[in-house]
């Protein structure tokens, strides 16, 4: 069992879906991080469902800060928040407590932890969690802002519908981060926006889900950043997004659009910025990584979101308690995507690997404004 990570940063995660708290402890933080619990209500409110296109079970999410800050202010100590689960329905999981729903971790559960796991809702890998880590990365975000780093997470495909691309230049990369980080459907067209919440109603109706595209884009990190061969940028971000419960694909830069071209069609040539004097690429096929360091230009990666598990049309299945063929027609209260939630999952948890490389490499006061 791995319920922690980073290296110098790093997080630690507990709780189960219907047990009385979930949370989260980051160890490794400077002291004198300004930490704002106004800033963590707003990212624990972009994770929450909203409206039709959400589940109908409303967690408020009203966490506390148990250990770690001081006057509004990083400790140094290991900063610890505990978020209570208060509208829960485990009825709903009693009568299927042996039947694995497809596409959820009901019978690997079993199996790893000898059906001594709490089964409600998925226990510990639901996807309830990932509140705790939008917690702990609302420390994270702001400490990385005051430092020029700005990440940001637009959903790129929902079903058949199509946002439109980041712009290659990092200035007006920048402003389109910003703006997705005010905006609760987080998308760079409006009119894609409205095509896809469309499409989510649609499978609701039809009692059916869709899945996606998530791409992220972080602006202002330094060249040089990332530790070959194994934590590397690529190899560190990979490892935790893939922990983000639904993401079953990571690709950076154009690996799959280009990777079937030739070299000089998916080479970055280098180049003097004339403003600044610094070194940049002319394009970032790459997606601002190479051999796996930052090299400066914006580092660009998409995770592939599957439809949620949960729906409610009949399903073929096992009982696994009795060893025979069964039907499933799921029942409780469940998202008809979670795609649009797990855009601030995402940022959080790059904000959190990446302040553990930049601390790894810089020292942990590199956070701190002081």
């Amino acid at each position: 069992m791995k319920n922690t990570f980073g290296n110098v940063l790093a997080v630690t995660i507990f709780g189960e879906s219907h047990g009385p708290y979930i949370g989260a402890v980051l160890d490794g933080l400077a002291p004198g991080i300004p930490v704002s619990e106004e800033y963590i209500k707003r990212q624990l409110y972009f994770r929450r469902p909203q409206g039709a296109i959400g589940t109908a079970r409303q967690e408020q999410d009203e966490f506390s800060i148990v250990s770690g800050v001081f006057e509004g202010k990083t400790t140094g100590t290991p900063l610890a928040i505990l978020i209570p689960n208060k509208d829960v329905k485990s009825r709903d999981y009693s009568e299927t407590r042996y039947l694995a729903r497809p596409g959820h971790a009901d019978y690997t559960a079993h199996m790893k932890y000898h059906g001594f796991e709490d089964y409600r809702g998925g226990g510990h890998g639901s996807g309830r969690i990932t509140a705790a880590l939008v917690a702990v990365g609302a420390v994270v975000l702001p400490a990385l802002r005051e430092k020029g780093i700005l990440i940001g997470t637009h959903i790129r495909t929902l079903g058949s519908v199509y946002d439109r691309d980041f712009s290659e230049d990092p200035q007006a990369l920048s402003e389109e981060l910003r703006a997705l980080n005010e905006k609760v459907f987080a998308v760079l067209s409006d009119d894609a926006g409205e095509k896809m919440q469309e499409e989510i109603l649609r499978a609701k109706e039809e009692q059916d889900s869709v899945g996606g595209t998530l791409e992220t884009a972080v602006t202002g990190l330094p060249a040089g950043l990332g530790e070959p061969w194994f934590d590397s940028v690529e190899s560190m971000l990979s490892h935790a997004l893939f922990s983000i419960p639904g993401v079953k694909g990571v690709e950076f830069g154009d690996a799959f659009a280009r990777v079937s071209g030739r070299g000089a069609f998916y080479n970055d040539s280098f180049e003097i910025d004339p403003e600044t004097g610094s070194v940049r690429t002319g394009t970032n096929h790459n997606g601002g990584v190479n051999g796996g360091i930052t090299n400066g230009m914006p580092v660009v990666f998409r995770t592939a979101v599957k439809p949620t598990p949960s729906i409610s049309r009949p399903q073929q299945t096992v009982d696994f308690g009795k060893m025979e063929n069964a039907e499933i027609a799921i029942a409780g209260r469940h998202d008809p995507a979670i795609i649009h939630r797990a855009r601030v999952v995402q940022d959080s948890v790059t904000a959190l690997v990446l302040a553990d490389l930049l601390t790894l490499r810089y020292g942990t006061d590199y956070l701190t404004n002081s």
